[in-house]
């Protein structure tokens, strides 16, 4: 068995002396980690204690949420049971996903139009709606509700699935839906998988069909319009769905694509000479540099949602806003990194330019350009994809594009299967242009194989 080796007095003092920064540690140096660790602790949970974050997740209306996140994938139909003159008439929302007067299998009348019988599911779950009484089936068991000039009264046995709310009864059918039963309608939403009327709304000939029907009348069916062709009637029905409006849509995705691409272009364009002026080793001007970067500083301090909202008080809602908002913060972001790509250059190549006689634009022109020029394009390609995403918040503030649409289809509460289907589009757009800018950037930097 070996023996630990040691060292002797001497060898032990020399070491110390010679090497004192390693066994004589500063107190930063031995205790920094632990504290910078104890320090953001102590951060997270202040931030914690002053935004009330705990009472806000317990708070919070998660009810809400989960509907409106079953929305993205689901479409509810919802119709409103209304009692006149002793008779019960539905009325549908401005979505209605039906035509006048459809056959609606988990929506039937009697034959006087007195009842209405409301199917939510197979296992029996439904409700027989009178003007004077709603006769609630869960799990096939009755559960009578009385309706009073004032009021909509649960019955004594009722399960947890039903609830009074003052002078209403709600009922809840799980994903199936809900009613809300009331003294003058039953308000009801019944919910399904996918989203209703996606391709053709209700008024197109296509509507209902299925897609091998579809794509048979478009290529060998008769004229359904004696004026167009069936695939072009298709694709005007598509593009013009009352309810889901891709024309719309995919104009204002192509707004905002526009945008993001002519407001990196310009701000491109203005920051390559200003970087010039800014960097010191080209422009010996100290007045110069320093005027240029704090023109920069001062075009990226403000926020692009800021420079959004005063182009849009200045210039109305559009794309103009949204343009001049990422051309002014690109151009202070893009001067500053091409500012500092030129101060970094090599020398050696200008002044060989410069050694032949070359004039001043020239040595710019083929001893500086060359260097940097890989980089700016790398840069201005990396803006123009975040400008992408970025032209899509700035839109939601009045600046034109898909971002007010968005917007606009939040604010309704009710459309939030649109509001899946535009970011979606989105999420689509901002991947494809992503893979577009990686691979460009590669072959700009010379890196072909990746």
């Amino acid at each position: 068995m070996s023996s630990v080796p040691t060292i002797n007095a001497a060898e032990r003092e020399r070491l110390l002396s010679a090497y004192p920064d390693v066994f004589h540690r500063s107190f930063m140096q031995r205790w920094g980690l632990l504290l910078i660790s104890a320090a953001v602790f102590v951060y997270l949970a202040f931030c914690f204690a002053f935004f009330n974050v705990i009472p806000t997740f317990v708070n919070g209306n998660w009810d809400r949420a989960a509907i409106y996140v079953q929305d993205w994938y689901s479409w509810r139909a919802q119709p409103r049971l209304r009692f006149q003159n002793d008779q019960v008439v539905p009325q549908w929302t401005s979505r209605r996903q039906y035509p006048e007067g459809a056959d609606i299998n988990w929506l039937k009348p009697n034959a006087d139009g007195s009842r209405y019988t409301v199917t939510f599911g197979s296992d029996g779950d439904r409700m027989e709606v009178t003007p004077s009484r709603v006769d609630v089936y869960i799990d096939g068991k009755l559960y009578p509700v009385t309706i009073t000039h004032d009021r909509a009264s649960l019955p004594s046995d009722a399960p947890a699935r039903m609830q009074q709310d003052d002078n209403k009864v709600n009922v809840y059918y799980g994903f199936a839906g809900q009613a809300e039963i009331r003294t003058n309608q039953v308000y009801i939403q019944r919910r399904f998988l996918g989203w209703a009327n996606f391709f053709f709304d209700t008024h197109s000939p296509f509507w209902g069909r299925s897609l091998p029907e579809v794509v048979g009348l478009m290529f060998s069916g008769e004229r359904l319009d004696p004026n167009q062709s069936n695939a072009s009637l298709a694709l005007d029905n598509f593009l013009n769905n009352a309810s889901w409006q891709h024309g719309d849509i995919l104009s204002k995705l192509m707004q905002t694509l526009v945008m993001a691409f002519v407001g990196t272009l310009f701000g491109t364009l203005v920051a390559f000479p200003l970087a010039f002026i800014a960097a010191r080793n080209i422009m010996r001007s100290r007045a110069a540099n320093w005027g240029t970067k704090r023109l920069f500083d001062f075009l990226r301090s403000i926020d692009m949602l800021i420079w959004a909202l005063f182009f849009t008080r200045a210039f109305g809602p559009g794309p103009l806003p949204g343009i001049a908002a990422i051309f002014f913060t690109d151009t202070g972001a893009l001067g500053k990194v091409y500012a500092e790509a030129l101060e970094n250059i090599d020398d050696k190549q200008r002044e060989g330019v410069r050694s032949v006689g070359a004039a001043p634009v020239a040595v710019q022109r083929y001893g500086v350009i060359p260097q940097v020029l890989p980089v700016f394009i790398s840069q201005s390609l990396y803006f123009w994809e975040s400008n992408t995403r970025s032209a899509t918040a700035i839109g939601a503030v009045g600046a034109g594009g898909i971002g007010l649409k968005l917007l606009e289809s939040m604010k309704t509460n009710s459309d939030w299967d649109k509001v899946a289907y535009m970011v979606l589009l989105i999420l689509l757009v901002v991947f494809a242009f992503d893979n577009l800018s990686n691979a460009l950037r590669s072959r700009v930097m010379g890196k072909k194989g990746h």
